[in-house]
């Protein structure tokens, strides 16, 4: 049975005009351990009562064992009518959300072996990748693995945590990070900004199906272009991990 608890909004802002990132702590004195990758699930109730529930990846950068008062970090798409919507617009801070958790197996794997980590994510898919920056950067500093992040928008606005991921580059060599924008680019684009959908962008990788592992997140019509054409390039199916998010209403 999965344990519930309450998460306390600590503090939120907007990420893009549509996405907004809430920061929580549980409630109840206890920390959550979690995998980076995995996720919570937000329960409540339609206006009739029925019970129901929404999926969010955490997107918490966390060192170290967990402690009670971590963040619990998650980024919310707002859906036009949508129930869950309708909830975290009026959260306040102070206000409390039940949730359970955390579930999933969108990890990185202790066992494995490659020289390189392809992660590929739409909106916020991207989210357990910005979760996974230090166990990356403890894979790169150890076993010298090169990591490679295509994350697609439509515009610049539209770009989650990309000043992290931008600084998280500039520190760290063996990461590229390359945005894809198919319908903006930026005033100033940089060398790695990409005009086009991630999976156009793939060629420029030079995808290497002995030495890469891919991670696919996000939009089910860019997981499932992408896994297609990794399998093209040789791919074996146990090396291309997918996750793919549904707005819900």
């Amino acid at each position: 049975m999965p344990v519930h608890f309450p998460l306390k909004l600590v503090s939120s802002r907007m990420l893009a005009p549509t996405i907004r990132h809430f920061a929580f702590t549980r409630d109840d004195g206890e920390a959550l351990a979690f995998i980076p990758g995995q996720f919570v699930q937000v329960h409540f109730t339609y206006e009739d009562g029925t019970a129901t529930k929404r999926s969010y990846s955490i997107a918490s950068v966390r060192e170290g064992e967990p402690h009670a008062g971590d963040l619990v970090e998650m980024a919310v798409s707002y859906v036009p009518g949508g129930a869950a919507t309708n909830i975290f617009e009026h959260l306040a801070e102070g206000d409390t959300i039940e949730a359970s958790g955390p579930f999933g197996r969108f990890c990185l794997m202790p066992k494995d072996a490659n020289r390189r980590y392809v992660l590929i994510a739409t909106g916020t898919g991207v989210t357990p990748y910005r979760s996974m920056l230090p166990e990356l950067k403890r894979l790169m500093d150890s076993r010298g693995v090169d990591v490679v992040l295509l994350f697609g928008a439509r515009t610049p606005a539209e770009l989650l945590y990309g000043d992290e991921f931008r600084a998280f580059a500039a520190a760290n060599p063996g990461f590229r990070f390359i945005p894809c924008f198919s319908r903006e680019l930026p005033a100033e684009p940089g060398p790695d900004d990409f005009k086009g959908y991630v999976q156009e962008a793939l060629p420029l990788l030079r995808p290497d199906a002995e030495g890469d592992i891919a991670y696919l997140c996000g939009n089910p019509n860019m997981v499932d272009a992408c896994f297609e054409a990794l399998k093209e390039h040789g791919y074996p199916v146990p090396h291309i991990r997918r996750e793919k998010y549904v707005s819900s209403r």
